[in-house]
């Protein structure tokens, strides 16, 4: 995925101008990307950079009038316009559609421009005439910094892949992580899968001059944490001002915006509030080979009440014909961090960036709002490994249980969100820009102010859409909510939605052992058409069995895979005979295994 990458070093040149060579050309994924290098060598800086063409970023490096000041930025940065007029009446001369600003900006607020940004991103701001380097990220730490500190050199890097490629005695992973990974779908703290590589924590501004490196944190969740509660009517106000007037920063862009919609309360709230004249913002929804799925057809019905485009973006045969080239890629750009389960996600974010190079979406609405929790712990099947390996199973668990943090927003925002969606994020970042208003500092700022109960049901969402829209409220979602229905006999078709939202559950990963050969004996019938596709557009467990099965017996059978030492390769064998004949389900186990055989093949042993 686009970011930056660099060292800091006193070390000879021309060996930090190889290695940045090496850590660049490793980022440079797509035809699409834009990308440059940046060095001082007084100072000790090698700096490059990789962007989408045309985004906010893609203007590096930024510079001062004097010269003395000089930014790589990567990531957005959502202001008010009265920002630009400030800046304007300072005699400031700046491009105001894209970065070139924010130099300017920092020369107006110091130390206080990086809690005055607003958005997800990274970048390095060098001061030459005090030769002192500042390396920074997002208060969430959404944009993630990779690093490697060896006695006399800082390397940095929004690709942990890069530092591999450079610093080859880096490539092992770390069992700890992994098993963290496997139990949690993520790696906790600020470890990486790979020994002696590790993350900047958020709302980072580290400083680097001659006296070392100064580790700052410019912002903590405490400040939003003591904040004085809301009495609920003044809140709910407050919360729906506050979501007009931050909701125009994100539709504001000199690039196609397009909106990733569901059929869900996110993406409704947004278009609710949204102004817009008919066609201006094209929308998409994702669909799956089997039929229009929920969020296709309520997707479809919003967009016509907004007065705007539809587009279907339907995950097919093409996808699974490639799947070993999507597969591969998807460990490949997210270092490792998103299973081969996510793979489509590269597949129909390249075809969303041909509607539009900007996705917004609803993502984090449901966990501000709802207080929706995705990072847990789960104890994976513990016959496929071995038993020295099986320590950092327990650790694992041990750990997240230990993560104990009092307010449940802090949790979902500085740790889950970091940790654990960052890793869609990244696939889906390597083809388009992605944005989603539920980050903004001012509403997640408010939202901590909420009172308790609001934040554990729907009614807030769905008042705010009431109230922005009313025809979007009689629309019911796609899991039966909302809706003009009476109450009294509204809960008949969230029962309807509910069964079948399981039952394809049931049907797809959570298919029970005994029930797998039935389905097998069945498969002539096709009767995965009833099921599959009504929620959900991709679909594993048969794909596995099926049209992927050739692959997975492929790399997992492979003796490469089977001398692996934290696995039993017994185990390992009876999962992908069984699984692949149809008489019994190890979707995940599969996932798993192909995902972490594919870390070791790309990023450590590099082939």
């Amino acid at each position: 995925m686009p970011g930056i990458c660099g060292i800091i070093s006193k070390a000879p040149a021309e060996e930090n101008r190889e290695k940045l060579n090496i850590m660049h050309r490793c980022m440079l994924h797509e035809n699409f990307y834009n990308s440059g290098t940046f060095v001082d060598e007084k100072v000790g800086l090698y700096v490059g950079w990789v962007c989408h063409e045309g985004s906010f970023s893609d203007c590096m490096p930024v510079t001062n009038e004097k010269k003395d000041l000089v930014l790589i930025f990567f990531g957005e940065n959502f202001v008010d316009l009265e920002i630009f007029d400030q800046l304007k009446s300072k005699n400031h001369k700046f491009n105001r559609t894209n970065a070139d600003y924010l130099i300017h900006l920092y020369e107006e607020l110091g130390e206080n421009f990086f809690a005055f940004l607003n958005g997800w991103f990274n970048g390095i701001l060098l001061d030459l005439k005090e030769e002192r380097a500042t390396l920074f990220n997002d208060r969430f730490g959404m944009q993630r910094i990779y690093y490697h500190e060896s006695r006399d050199t800082f390397y940095f890097s929004s690709e942990a892949k890069s530092l591999l490629k450079a610093l080859p005695q880096l490539r092992e992973i770390d069992m700890r992580s992994l098993g963290e990974f496997l139990c949690c779908n993520a790696v906790l703290n600020q470890n990486t899968l790979f020994k002696n590589i590790f993350l900047l924590p958020a709302a980072s501004a580290w400083t680097f001059n001659k006296n070392g490196i100064h580790r700052k944190q410019y912002f903590k969740p405490d400040t939003w944490e003591k904040q004085p509660l809301l009495e609920k009517k003044f809140f709910y106000d407050k919360l729906r001002d506050t979501f007009t007037n931050i909701l125009q920063r994100y539709f504001r862009s000199e690039q196609g915006i397009g909106i990733s919609l569901t059929g869900g309360l996110d993406t409704r709230m947004i278009m609710s509030y949204m102004d817009a004249p008919p066609d201006k913002f094209p929308c998409y929804t994702f669909g799956s080979i089997y039929r229009d799925c929920n969020d296709v057809k309520v997707a479809r019905i919003v967009s016509k009440v907004c007065k705007q485009t539809h587009h279907v973006i339907q995950l097919g045969n093409e996808f699974l014909t490639e799947f070993e080239r999507f597969a591969e890629k998807t460990v490949y750009i997210t270092d490792g961090y998103l299973d081969v389960s996510g793979s489509p996600e590269i597949y129909v974010n390249k075809l969303a960036r041909e509607i539009a190079p900007i996705r917004m979406t609803g993502n984090h609405g449901s966990e501000l709002f709802r207080n929706v929790r995705w990072l847990k712990a789960f104890y994976p099947n513990d016959k496929l490994f071995h038993q020295d390996f099986k320590y950092h199973l327990s650790e694992a668990i041990t750990t997240y249980n230990n993560i104990k943090i009092s307010n449940p927003l802090t949790f979902t925002l500085f740790m889950e969100s970091p940790w654990h969606e960052y890793n869609r994020l990244a696939s889906e970042q390597s083809q388009l820009t992605l944005r989603t208003p539920y980050h903004d500092k001012d509403l997640v700022g408010l939202m901590y102010r909420a009172p308790g109960e609001l934040r554990n049901n729907k009614e807030i969402s769905l008042k705010l859409i009431a109230d922005g829209n009313p025809a979007l409220r009689e629309i019911m979602t796609d899991r039966g909510v909302g809706g003009k229905l009476n109450p009294i006999f509204s809960f008949i078709p969230r029962l309807y939605h509910e069964f079948f939202f399981k039952a394809e559950y049931y049907y797809n990963y959570g298919m029970p052992q005994w029930l797998s050969i039935f389905d097998y004996i069945l498969k002539p019938f096709h009767i995965e058409k009833f099921f599959l596709g009504r929620h959900k557009f991709y679909h594993f467990r048969v794909w596995y069995r099926d049209q992927l099965s050739k692959y997975v017996r492929e790399i997992l059978l492979d003796e490469r895979t089977l001398k692996r030492p934290y696995l039993k390769r017994d185990f390992l064998e009876h999962i992908v005979n069984s699984h692949t004949a149809g008489c019994r389900n190890y979707t995940t186990e599969i996932t798993k295994m192909l995902t972490v055989e594919l870390i070791q093949r790309l990023l450590i042993e590099n082939r």
